[in-house]
């Protein structure tokens, strides 16, 4: 079974059980195989938790998303970290820059930066996600990115600010042209569903050139 297949069985157990014991930990819900899987792709008990959290209580991130951004990790861990967490300091709540900081009049995109490259590194700490109610309202309302997208270019551009910026104004100035852009005369026909074993991380469509 393919390592993203595992991943997706472990979202719909660990759903079912947040929904029976909503009260458990992070520290005590997942079984040891699941902690030993989660570890080879470069993940955390309390990192999962959070999304299956979230998913169980409000039906966001969609399993999908959250298979995407772990993908995005797992390259990361597996490719630029040869698999083997450092021993960084955590970054704590009190690390990040202000919700209200901005880059280039971009209100709170030095703090998903920030967010984006200690996810990248696998050092959030404990009780802050990645993707978070304020990550997704800053990523809707600025070109509607995917968050598997914003981490691959933070890793693609080792989170330099003029590129991201470059690129979230771009996003923007995209959704804004689709908005504004005639309905299309008819809908695109259906495409065939995927097979899991074939899938791939997604490809970021943010241009830097």
């Amino acid at each position: 079974m393919e390592w993203n297949d595992v991943f997706m069985t472990l979202i719909r157990e660990a759903t079912a059980r947040y929904h029976e014991r909503p009260q458990t930990p992070a520290v005590n819900f997942f079984l040891p195989a699941e902690v030993e899987f989660l570890s080879s792709i470069g993940y955390t008990p309390d990192e999962m938790h959070a999304y299956i959290q979230d998913y169980a209580t409000k039906g966001d991130p969609s399993p999908s998303t959250i298979l995407l951004i772990a993908a995005t990790r797992r390259a990361f861990f597996l490719i630029s970290q040869r698999g083997i967490s450092g021993n960084a300091k955590p970054v704590r709540a009190i690390d990040l820059p202000p919700a209200d900081d901005d880059y280039q009049g971009i209100p709170y995109l030095p703090r998903i930066i920030r967010k984006a490259d200690a996810m990248l590194h696998g050092t959030l700490d404990r009780g802050l996600m990645f993707y978070d109610e304020q990550d997704r309202i800053f990523l809707r309302e600025h070109g509607n990115i995917h968050p598997a997208d914003f981490l691959q270019l933070a890793a693609r551009v080792n989170c330099d600010r003029q590129k991201m910026v470059k690129a979230v104004l771009q996003a923007m100035k995209i959704s804004v042209a689709d908005d504004t852009a005639a309905p299309r005369a008819a809908a695109p026909a259906p495409q065939r569903r995927q097979d899991p074993a074939s899938w791939q991380p997604v490809q970021s469509e943010l241009n830097l050139d």
